[in-house]
């Protein structure tokens, strides 16, 4: 059998349950000749009659009512979910799901998106910690975040921080036993909190900067980790020098409890970008988020 119209199965249903070509026209929004036209070629399509017409009205034969019996809760079904999705063009519900680092999670994308939530009970935001440069359509979030130079160009982006800068800090009790580092190079000799990026397999090379001059150092040490969070607690307890974000360090360096070091060197970073695909109706939830994220500095 060749495919059906379901739109005319759909105008059956309303005719059936309204017994009435003229009520059911104006529900549809359709002409009373067009509705029996679709009517007529749904009949023609089954080889059975759906509808007895009389003067009276019209009313379902066996096979209509039958036919009304198994498909008339499937529009009905299909018919609330449509609602419910034109319901969310006017208020934020959903979950937003966002591959972010670790870093930009605890520093920006939770302390915005922290005093959102209380005010949205219907909105939901995931974060996924990934190091590496995934394809966040394929993957199915709704968007990413990574700093600035490492988003694609077919991405729309937003900032959504300044730029910041990276320093490598100790604890006061390894540095008890130890030479602080004068220059980059200097920190082959220590013992130093090494980070696995997913992007290339190998470890993270240190990145400094100085007057124009810059310089990567590959780093050794008896700690491994892949994600950055962990290299501050690492430092803290004398493990070895880590490399971190300098907003994550001031707080440790105004306690005492870290100690900076290559202050010269620390290079700067460009701000974390939300990045996103092109959307022609985005939704309230996601504009609500983007909107809350906005750098504004």
């Amino acid at each position: 059998m060749e495919r059906i119209n379901l739109n005319n199965v759909a105008a059956f249903v309303v005719v059936a349950r309204e017994c009435s070509f003229t009520r059911a026209a104006a529900q549809l929004g359709l002409s009373q000749s067009s509705l029996s036209h679709a009517i007529s070629a749904l009949e023609a399509k089954l080889g059975v009659r759906l509808l007895t017409r009389t003067t009276r009205g019209v009313s379902p034969t066996e096979a209509g009512e039958r036919l009304l019996a198994t498909v008339g809760p499937y529009c009905e079904g299909i018919e609330t979910e449509l609602a419910s999705l034109s319901e969310q063009r006017d208020k934020p519900a959903g979950t937003i799901r966002i591959s972010s680092h670790d870093h930009a999670v605890r520093t920006i994308l939770w302390p915005k998106l922290s005093k959102l939530l209380p005010a949205y009970p219907a909105l939901k935001v995931e974060f996924s910690i990934h190091y590496g440069l995934i394809d966040i359509v394929a993957e199915r979030f709704d968007a990413g975040v990574r700093v600035g130079d490492q988003v694609a160009r077919d991405m729309i982006a937003m900032r959504i921080s300044p730029d910041f800068k990276m320093t490598v800090v100790g604890s006061p009790s390894y540095f008890s036993k130890r030479k602080a580092p004068l220059v980059p190079q200097d920190l082959t000799e220590h013992n130093c909190v090494n980070l696995r990026l997913p992007t290339h397999g190998g470890l993270y090379a240190w990145e400094f900067e100085k007057e124009g001059q810059e310089l990567s150092v590959h780093v050794q040490g008896q700690i491994i980790l892949n994600t950055s969070g962990e290299t501050v607690t690492a430092a803290l307890e004398g493990y070895g020098l880590a490399y971190v974000p300098q907003d994550v360090a001031d707080q440790h360096i105004a306690a005492g409890d870290l100690v900076q070091v290559l202050d010269d060197w620390r290079p700067t970073y460009p701000g974390y970008h939300l990045y996103y695909p092109s959307r022609r109706n985005p939704s309230p939830a996601f504009l609500l988020v983007l909107d809350a994220l906005r750098n504004r500095a």
